[in-house]
């Protein structure tokens, strides 16, 4: 019975890996359609959205059946119930990744970048990409110093959103009101992004350790 338990447990583990790198694929293809006005590759997100989240229900339901049946303490305990967190923080993690892809797809065949915040998005977009890829590597490998790396990158992510509401309300863009709102709303979705990966690695440390940090 023990090691059916294992390795129930590494099947979660390998699930939390396959969702956050559908995030991964998501995020990438995202920001790509954001920046690039490609509406053929925003319907693609925006039609993959329901994978994750099946993903995610599938991954709940077995978590959630295992600490019925096997009740488990110590780091057994600390893995199932992180899992469920996590599993949340990646689901959230793909919806937005799906509103960045709408809002290119709304304003297509305009960009939905207003001029002035082209290259502020274009490195929102790199970085919530190697956030979801260190994630990726973090749940599969447990590697503490992918917690700090990724909370660096979320350190970056914040002060660029910081400049995006900066431009915005100092009137340095060249946008109507449609601009103004689409740049302030994927700023957020970027930052929210980024947010949520900020919160697995908590989980990840809970789990390492015991402690949230």
């Amino acid at each position: 019975m023990r090691e059916v338990f294992q390795q129930e447990l590494r099947e979660v583990q390998d699930r939390l890996v396959q969702i956050a790198e559908r995030v991964e694929s998501t995020i990438q293809k995202a920001v790509t359609a954001f920046g690039s006005s490609d509406v053929a590759l925003a319907e693609q997100v925006i039609d993959g959205s329901a994978e994750v989240d099946e993903l995610a229900s599938g991954l709940d339901e077995l978590t959630i059946d295992i600490l019925a049946r096997q009740q488990p303490v110590a780091s057994d305990l600390r893995l199932t119930v992180s899992a469920l967190r996590i599993s949340s923080s990646l689901e959230r993690m793909s919806d937005l990744a799906e509103h960045i892809a709408q809002l290119a797809r709304y304003r297509y065949p305009e960009s939905a970048i207003p001029q002035g915040l082209r290259k502020t998005f274009s490195k929102m977009g790199d970085i919530d990409i190697k956030m979801a890829s260190k994630l990726v590597a973090l749940l599969r490998e447990q590697d503490p110093q992918l917690i700090e790396e990724i909370r660096d990158l979320d350190d970056a992510l914040d002060e660029l959103h910081v400049k995006v509401f900066e431009k915005v309300l100092s009137e340095k863009i060249n946008a109507d009101t449609t601009g103004v709102v689409d740049a302030t709303l994927a700023s957020r979705y970027h930052e929210r992004f980024g947010d949520h990966a900020v919160h697995i690695t908590k989980q990840i440390n809970y789990l390492l350790s015991g402690d949230v940090q």
